[in-house]
């Protein structure tokens, strides 16, 4: 099965027709309307006066001003190898075989040897299923492809697969292994050198000048299936195949090739409407898609604590309501910013400072993330007060920056209220022992010991006693 290119149903192409220099047939060269920030100041592979190149050209371009932006020229070369791709021709037992596994038609042909299938396929793109002679129970795949009969192990738990990718029909499985094959035949040096004239710069380019905030995001990519003709937002070029073509960024919905996703930069800018949630949501993602320094929540959580609850006996370490956390959160989740935190819908400053707790132990990728974990801990447990001060202070600066501003300003507002201590009683060493689970968690789930414990609340009273100069 072939995909079908449609104007109405596509992209919106700006098509013209150019004579290669490697074959007779014409060349299509597609162009759909970059997404709603552009791709960046240059158009790829432009060619001469015509404006186009061969497939292959591996010149690079010449940068436009900002008012000569234009969209990028999608590549349509591997886009016509699979429109050539031989079809799946099925080759049909003529008699019915006794013990057939239900999830196998009229292409299975039970116990036949490797030679009798050789001579059933005899044209380019023909496909049966055989029972292994040697070991029943098992089954094959044999596919007639480039003048030879190729045999691949066929496997079946619900769906059809030979590899990593799963078809719900085995005349669909035969079809995308036959695209594969063809352009792999076809443009296999073309393929290895694709990323090497890329169109892609930074995705919100434009934006992000806009912006007061560069907080670096790795891309979230993730195996994708494409329901039309896809083309890589990399490199332009088409992503073959009939599911599993490609990758798609969960933050931003950037669509690459697997061989691309290595080459984009760590330049992820969420939208908005992907970050379906406040609470258990990444700290960088999150910042991003709202353009804030800070989650919403700590903000918030932090002014009103402020305002009103400094003075609060056992401010942090006396639980509020769970109900009443509960419901809190759920509106931070409906209403964003716009959530009433004041006496009237919250008369208990608890209720305020367990849902920044809690939030704050939800989050996916603690303030102080894993992979700093031990820093800080071996950083705390240096015996010179001026060293170890430095080694804090080195690992605080290997914070992302979106944990970095959260962190600090966590701890000055904790620095805060150990100065109404006299009142609240919440010293920084309390303030340690209710906040070190929260702020920092060992990178596997194996039990914490004493030891650890203690270190992680040492770790986060000296952030607090010393926020003036570690930050």
């Amino acid at each position: 099965m072939k995909l079908t290119f449609t104007l109405p149903d596509c992209l919106c192409l700006i098509s013209f027709f150019y004579s290669c220099k490697t074959c007779s047939s014409r060349s299509v060269i597609m162009e759909r309307p970059s997404r709603s920030i552009p791709f960046g100041e240059r158009a790829c592979n432009r060619g001469s006066a015509s404006g186009t190149a061969a497939p292959g050209n591996s010149s690079m371009c010449e940068p436009f001003g900002e008012e000569e932006y234009q969209p990028p020229i999608w590549k349509s070369y591997l886009y016509q190898l699979q429109q050539e791709a031989p079809q799946p021709k099925r080759v049909t037992c003529p008699q019915e075989i006794d013990r057939k596994p239900k999830h196998y038609g009229r292409e299975f042909h039970g116990r036949i040897s490797r030679e009798r299938s050789v001579e059933l396929l005899g044209v380019e793109g023909a496909y049966l299923i055989r029972e292994s002679q040697r070991h029943p129970g098992t089954y094959t795949l044999a596919l007639r492809f480039g003048a030879q009969t190729l045999n691949y192990r066929l496997f079946y738990d619900g769906k059809h697969f030979v590899g990593e990718k799963r078809f719900e029909s085995i005349r669909e499985l035969v079809s995308d292994g036959l695209i594969a094959l063809y352009i792999q035949s076809k443009a296999s040096q073309y393929i290895s050198q694709m990323t090497c004239n890329p169109i892609y710069e930074t995705l919100l380019m434009v934006k992000e000048q806009e912006r007061c905030l560069q907080y670096e995001k790795a891309h979230s990519f993730k195996t994708h299936t494409f329901p039309g003709p896809h083309w890589c937002e990399y490199c332009a070029n088409f992503m073959w195949g009939l599911i599993a073509q490609g990758l798609r960024c969960s933050g931003c919905g950037l669509s690459v090739h697997s061989q691309c996703s290595q080459l984009v930069p760590r330049d992820c800018p969420p939208d908005q409407w992907r970050v379906k949630r406040v609470f258990s949501a990444d700290l960088t993602t999150l910042v991003k898609a709202h353009n804030t320094q800070r989650p919403l929540v700590v903000d918030m959580c932090v002014r009103e604590i402020e305002r009103r609850g400094l003075r609060a006996e056992g401010l942090y370490r006396v639980p509020g309501s769970s109900e009443y956390i509960k419901q809190l959160k759920m509106a931070f989740e409906r209403e964003g910013e716009k959530v009433v935190l004041n006496e009237d819908a919250y008369p208990d400053i608890n209720i305020i400072a367990g849902t920044l707790k809690l939030y704050l132990q939800g989050l996916p990728i603690p303030v102080i993330t894993y992979h700093l974990y031990y820093t800080f801990i071996q950083a705390a447990g240096i015996t010179n007060p001026e060293a170890r001060l430095e080694a804090i202070h080195e690992a605080v600066l290997q914070l992302p920056p979106a944990h970095y501003e959260t962190l600090r300003y966590l701890m000055a507002h904790l620095n805060r209220v150990t100065a109404f201590e006299r009142h609240n009683f919440m010293s920084a060493e309390n303030l340690g022992m209710v906040f070190g689970p929260t702020l920092m968690r060992r990178p596997n789930d194996s039990p914490i010991s004493l030891d650890l414990l203690w270190s992680q609340s040492l770790t986060v009273q000296l952030l607090i006693q010393n926020e003036d100069i570690l930050f």
